[in-house]
C-alpha cells in the first residue's frame, strides 16, 4: 500500500535536517514514501488536506510539532467520523489501536493513519506504522541495467518477488525487493548471489556494509579529496563504526598542498594539471603512504558551475584508487550541476575500490 507523509509545522519546511530525519527514520521501518506535503503553522487547508487523505487507500502518518499535536488530533478525528479520548496521559482518536509516548496509531478505511510528534533537537517517536510486506535491498556492480533486468526476471517469477532497478552510477545498479514473505526474499537473494558472486552486495546500505567488511579484516581505508571537497570522507563517517576503517582523510584543493601533503611532483602538475589520471595516481599514493591505510581513494576535477575549458569542461572528473598491491584511474564526465557532479563522483569511486579487490568486498 502507498505511503504519504504529512507534516505540520512550520519547522518542518524550514528546518530542512529536522524532516530528511523524520524520513530517514520513517523510511527504515515503512514502505517507500510515496507522496510528501507540508503545512505551515496555521494552515487554513489543512483540515481539507487530512479529511481528503484519510480516506484514500493509502497509509499515512503526520508528523506534527507539538504546537499543532491538538489541532492535528482533533482534526484528525473529526476526520474519521470520531472523537477524542484520554490514553496515556494524552487526547487522540478514540479509534487508536496502539499508542507510545509521542506517537498512536488508528485504522480508517482500509489503512492506518500514525500520529507523531517530534520537534527541534529531540528523538523521533517509535514509528507504529509497519511494512505489512518484506522488502530488500541490493546492489549489483559491473552489470547495465537492461542485461541485469533480463538475468533477474526468471529468478523473481521463481520466487514470486517484484523487484525495481535503478541506475546510481553507470554500472551500479540498486535493486530493491518486495514480497509477502521474507522467506521468498532471502530465495531470490541466495540465488542472486550465486549467479553473481563477485557483483552482488547484499545491503540496503554500501557504506555501512563497506565498514563491516573492512573492519572485520582489519584493514583502513583513507581518502585524498580535491572537488568533492570532503564529501566522501563525509560519506564514510555519517555512519556509527566509521572509525574502525578510516584514519583520516585530506582535502587537497591546492597544488601546493596536492605537492606539500600528498607528494604530487610539480612536474606532474604542471605536464598534465591538477585534473588528470596521473595526478590522481600520485594523490592516492601519497594518501596510502601518509595514512598507511590498505584502500585509497582519490578525486581531482571540475564540479562547476563554472571553470572548465574546451579540453576539461564543467563535469570532467578524475578518480583513482589503490590497495597495496592494485591501481586503476577513470576519466569520467558526468553532467548535472556542482552537488550532484560531486555526488556522483563519491558514488563511482566507491564503486571502484569495490571492483578493484572483489576479494574483500565480495
Amino acid at each position: 500500500m502507498k505511503l504519504h507523509v504529512m507534516f505540520v509545522g512550520s519547522q518542518f519546511i524550514y528546518n530542512m535536517a529536522l524532516r530528511e530525519y523524520v524520513l530517514r527514520s520513517v523510511q527504515r521501518c515503512c514502505d517507500v514514501v510515496d507522496m510528501v506535503t507540508l503545512h505551515k503553522d496555521g494552515d487554513s487547508s489543512l483540515f481539507l488536506d487530512i479529511e481528503q487523505q484519510v480516506n484514500m487507500p493509502k497509509n499515512l502518518i503526520v508528523v506534527t510539532s507539538k504546537q499543532n499535536a491538538s489541532t492535528v488530533g482533533k482534526l484528525v478525528a473529526t476526520a474519521t467520523g470520531d472523537m477524542q479520548v484520554l490514553q496515556n496521559g494524552a487526547l487522540m482518536p478514540q479509534k487508536t489501536v496502539v499508542a507510545e509516548e509521542g506517537s498512536y496509531l488508528l485504522e480508517h478505511a482500509k489503512a492506518f493513519i500514525n500520529v507523531v510528534q517530534i520537534d527541534d533537537g529531540q528523538k523521533i517517536p517509535t514509528i507504529l506504522l509497519n511494512n505489512s510486506s518484506s522488502k530488500a535491498t541490493l546492489h549489483v556492480m559491473d552489470e547495465q541495467k537492461e542485461t541485469l533486468h533480463n538475468l533477474l526476471t526468471p529468478i523473481a517469477q521463481t520466487y514470486e518477488v517484484v523487484f525495481e532497478l535503478t541506475t546510481l552510477v553507470e554500472g551500479w545498479q540498486r535493486v530493491d525487493l518486495f514480497s509477502k514473505r521474507y522467506g521468498d526474499i532471502s530465495n531470490f537473494i541466495a540465488a542472486v548471489k550465486k549467479l553473481l558472486p563477485k557483483n552482488t552486495i547484499a545491503s540496503a546500505d554500501v557504506v555501512e556494509y563497506m565498514i563491516e567488511k573492512l573492519a572485520s579484516q582489519g584493514k583502513k581505508i583513507t581518502f585524498a579529496e580535491s572537488c568533492t571537497g570532503g564529501l566522501l570522507s563525509y560519506f564514510l563517517t555519517k555512519h556509527n563504526g566509521a572509525s574502525k576503517i578510516l584514519e583520516g582523510a585530506l582535502i587537497t584543493y591546492s597544488n601546493e598542498l596536492k605537492d606539500n601533503w600528498l607528494a604530487v611532483s610539480e612536474e606532474t602538475l604542471k605536464k598534465y594539471g591538477a585534473v588528470s589520471a596521473e595526478v590522481v595516481c600520485e594523490m592516492s599514493e601519497g594518501a596510502l603512504d601518509v595514512s598507511h591505510a590498505d584502500f585509497a581513494i582519490a578525486v581531482s576535477g571540475i564540479a562547476g558551475d563554472s571553470g572548465g575549458s574546451d579540453e576539461k569542461p564543467v563535469g570532467t572528473v578524475y578518480i583513482g584508487v589503490r590497495s597495496k598491491t592494485e591501481h586503476l584511474e577513470k576519466h569520467l564526465y558526468f553532467q548535472g550541476d556542482r552537488n550532484f557532479i560531486q555526488s556522483q563522483s563519491v558514488l563511482y569511486g566507491l564503486k571502484m575500490l569495490f571492483l578493484l579487490d572483489r576479494e574483500t568486498f565480495f
